[in-house]
């Protein structure tokens, strides 16, 4: 629905002509990565440095009823063995957004109990990791196994053996919100379509693991920890509290990450076990995780849920109103509570008017590890649900699906579009972005040899089409708005910049926040700096600032970044040339108002002889103080702390959840594949994928964020699954078995792009960090049963393994025998 909102921020107007942004240009990270130079944080160990090593529980349940360290302790090279009792007296619970942490206590060792397999219950630190290791084989522990509960809606169940025991349920959050008339739609639908879908848990893969390296100076404790991970910069103070040192002892140094796609989001444990050992023998200490440390015990699984869904339909295609009743397995813990939710909430109906939602969720704990950030972080799997019923939607009514999309598509006059949960899209063209996509995807093509190959060759041929949305910059408020009385209904989510214009007029950026995740905030930041100040990207520096010196910051996540550090450039960048200007007017002895910014400089209107360049400026400002008038302070450096552009606070009742997540890219993805009815293998034919994030930036990095993000889809659709057995224990605990796919894998994409600028941001940027995993997973379903349909086959469950996809075409088989 479209109305005014009186609390939108202004509309912006965006030049037309840029220089910078928009251009292809090659990373300005990638000398020092190519090199080897990159600083990861494996590179800064040093001699000397002592080294952390968990022990992990073996059992999904069980009590802890003796740990006898002794012989670890007198082993060569061990310094100190500290069991979870011990760690319990050492540091607090760790921060933890869930509900009820007073029946939910998070450590960084488990104290009384393990709650899954790989769960740490005690860390040895030595010389090296090789005797840690060793050490870690000499620790007696005995258990009291209990039984488990793996399967979600089991958990639920009241005779289901308890992960908390003080929560007397194993149901961590239940509530049912509605949004608009869900009865009334029903009520008046022609035809309600129902299905049962389920998507089962896998996770972001970083070629590095989490490390953390931690110095503890008892003399002015001062804790000094460079580590990988960690956004949410502004709320560091928790792991502060969590480690009982005050926040302003504590000193994060941001490090380049080998890849995260979400799983190094506020990741803490590596911090606190590395500063709690640190702190314990008075040396630096090394933490970095093995494989089998960040596939067991990294709390960042993705999602793992049970849906029961309803569309109400009209006979003609239109979409009327959406029930989703919703299992969420969250594991033993549950960090960040049920936002994962409302990104899913951000964008409930897609692309599509449907008038009403009623989500009904409930939040299971299970003896898994737990679940975390994985890129999309929950909304990628709304897609897919979402795709799924508008797919079954168009078989059961026999209508086209690329037409029954179409007519539902919200219309490019009716933005800012207002959703029933009451966030709000800024901008769209929806039919623009799929007919680019039928186009260069040759859909009609592939239609006529779909139907050819079936009756010629006999194989089964399957086209994907489907239309999803991608919101970026989340607010706050989607954490808490799930309570009528959140405990603290925290609003401020905000990014900053540091500009300074040296002697010589080359400009520094400082960022704030996480270093170099896989997302390029250097290239994107010389970009925009770049385009304000008519010099070449490569030319601007950029550093990192440690928390100790920072200024408020959140870091990368929810798709944020280019736009949140683009408000800060053009915060900082609006300041240094007020100054600049007022400068330049004394040098020239005219009124400010008389000069322009022209190519690097200010020059007097009408008359371009008369100028002073950027570094002009700059120099007197740093050597001629007086020179200037006394309101004149000497050199030219400016900050911008950059706050959400666009939220509003939630309804009391909550029918209204606010905006807080406003600025929403588009895509259409349509992979073309053959399945092969007699192994269950899928082979892709073709890839199309045209996406709209509004005004591109860097259209290369951007590619390379669709590409990887479908290589990560298509792994979630086909191959990656953490498979726990009934007992508990996780089978997937090396890339033996926990299968990703490689480059043999992954096809060619044709990718394409419209951009619809949002009013609402410097220069018109949406986010598209997440884009091609927020998309694939659904589309390559949709091929799937598409290509399947003439054996009367439906697949609702994600991976699609073979296995799946041949006991599925057996039941339809059998089912269809005499």
């Amino acid at each position: 629905m479209t109305t005014v909102d009186p609390s939108a921020p202004p509309v912006r107007h965006h030049k037309d002509n840029r220089t910078w942004v928009g251009q292809s240009i090659r990373r300005v990270e990638d000398p020092k990565f190519l090199r080897g130079k990159g600083g990861y944080i494996a590179d800064l160990v040093e001699p000397g440095m002592l080294h952390a090593a968990v022990l992990r529980s073996p059992h999904a349940h069980a009590r802890i009823t003796r740990i006898d360290t002794a012989a670890a302790l007198a082993a060569p090279g061990v310094h100190t063995v500290i069991t979870g009792a011990r760690a319990a007296e050492l540091c607090d619970p760790l921060p933890d957004f869930g509900p009820d942490p007073a029946n939910h206590t998070w450590r960084c060792l488990a104290v009384d109990k393990a709650r899954y397999v790989g769960e740490g219950v005690a860390v040895v630190v030595a010389d090296n990791r090789y005797r840690a290791e060793d050490a870690l084989g000499l620790i007696e522990v005995d258990y009291e196994p209990l039984p488990a509960v793996v399967d979600p809606v089991r958990a639920l169940a009241e005779a289901s053996p308890l992960v908390h025991e003080p929560l007397g349920s194993n149901c961590a959050y239940e509530r049912s919100f509605d949004f608009g008339d869900v009865d009334g739609d029903f009520a008046g639908a022609d035809v309600v379509i129902r299905d049962r879908l389920r998507w089962h848990r896998s996770g972001g893969q970083p070629l590095e693991t989490v490390g953390a390296i931690a110095d503890f100076d008892h003399a002015t404790g001062q804790l000094t920890v460079h580590t990988n991970s960690l956004s949410f910069t502004s709320y560091l103070f928790m792991a502060a509290a969590t480690l009982k040192i005050p926040a302003n002892k504590l000193d994060i140094v941001p490090v380049p990450a080998g890849g995260s796609f979400g799983s190094k989001l506020f990741v803490t444990k590596p911090l606190v076990i590395a500063g709690m050992c640190s702190r314990e023998v008075g040396r630096p200490v090394v933490y970095l995780e093995d494989r089998v440390d960040n596939i067991s015990n990294c709390d960042h699984h993705g999602s793992d849920r049970v849906y029961e869904v309803e569309l109400a339909m009209m006979r003609d295609g239109t979409m009327r109103g959406l029930k989703i009743d919703v299992v969420d397995d969250y594991g033993a813990y549950i960090q960040f509570g049920v936002g994962h939710h409302g990104n899913a909430l951000a964008q409930v109906t897609g692309p599509y008017k449907i008038g009403s939602v009623r989500y009904r969720l409930r939040a299971a704990l299970t003896n898994k590890n737990q679940q975390g950030a994985y890129r999309g972080f929950g909304s990628e799997v709304n897609n897919w649900m979402l795709e799924q019923m508008v797919d079954k939607a168009a078989r059961e009514l026999e209508l086209d699906p690329v037409q029954l999309r179409r007519q539902n598509f919200i219309q490019p006059d009716e933005f800012p579009y207002f959703i029933p949960t009451g966030n709000v899209y800024d901008s769209g063209n929806y039919h623009a972005v799929l007919d680019q996509a039928l186009k260069l995807s040759d859909y009609d093509h592939w239609r006529s040899e779909q139907k050819r190959l079936l009756e010629e060759e006999g194989r089964y041929i399957g086209i994907g089409l489907i239309t999803a949305q991608e919101r970026s910059v989340f607010s706050a408020t989607e954490f808490w708005f799930w309570f009528d009385e959140p405990g603290a209904p925290v609003t401020s989510m905000p990014e900053s910049v540091t500009l300074k214009v040296d002697a010589t007029g080359g400009i520094t950026a400082t960022l704030y926040s996480c270093a170099f995740w896989g997302n390029s905030p250097e290239t994107m930041v010389a970009q925009l700096v770049a385009e304000e100040f008519d010099c070449d990207p490569h030319d601007v520096s950029i550093v990192y600032q440690s928390s100790r010196n920072g200024l408020p910051a959140t870091g990368p996540g929810g798709s944020r970044t280019t736009v949140m550090l683009a408000g800060a450039v053009e915060g900082a960048t609006a300041k240094i040339k007020d100054k600049a200007r007022r400068a330049a007017a004394h040098l020239l002895e005219i009124d400010a108002g008389d000069l322009e910014w022209v190519d690097g400089g200010y020059q007097v209107k009408g008359v371009p002889e008369r100028r002073k360049s950027l570094g002009d400026i700059a120099i007197a400002l740093h050597l001629f103080k007086h020179s200037f008038p006394e309101d004149v302070e000497s050199g030219l450096e400016e900050s911008k702390v950059f706050d959400h552009p666009y939220t509003t606070m939630p309804s009391a009742d909550r029918t209204n959840l606010g905006v807080f997540y406003p600025f929403v890219g588009h895509a259409v993805h349509v992979p073309v594949v053959e399945v092969d009815v007699e192994t269950g293998g899928v082979r892709f034919l073709d890839y199309t994928a045209v996406h709209d994030c509004g005004t591109l930036v860097n259209p290369r990095s951007l590619d390379g964020h669709i590409v990887g993000g479908t290589a990560q889809g298509i792994g979630t659709a086909l191959y990656e699954e953490f498979v726990y057995d009934e007992d508990g224990q996780l089978l997937a605990t090396s890339f033996m078995d926990y299968l990703i796919p490689s480059a043999m894998e992954v096809p060619e994409l044709k990718i394409g792009h419209t951009e619809t600028p949002s009013p609402y941001t410097p220069h018109g940027i949406k986010g598209g960090g997440e884009g091609g995993r927020m998309m694939a997973p659904a589309a390559l379903n949709v091929a799937v049963n598409d290509a399947l349909a003439p054996l009367g086959v439906r697949v609702t469950e994600l991976p699609m393994t073979p296995d799946r996809l041949l006991t599925a075409i057996r039941d339809a088989r059998s089912a269809s025998r005499p």
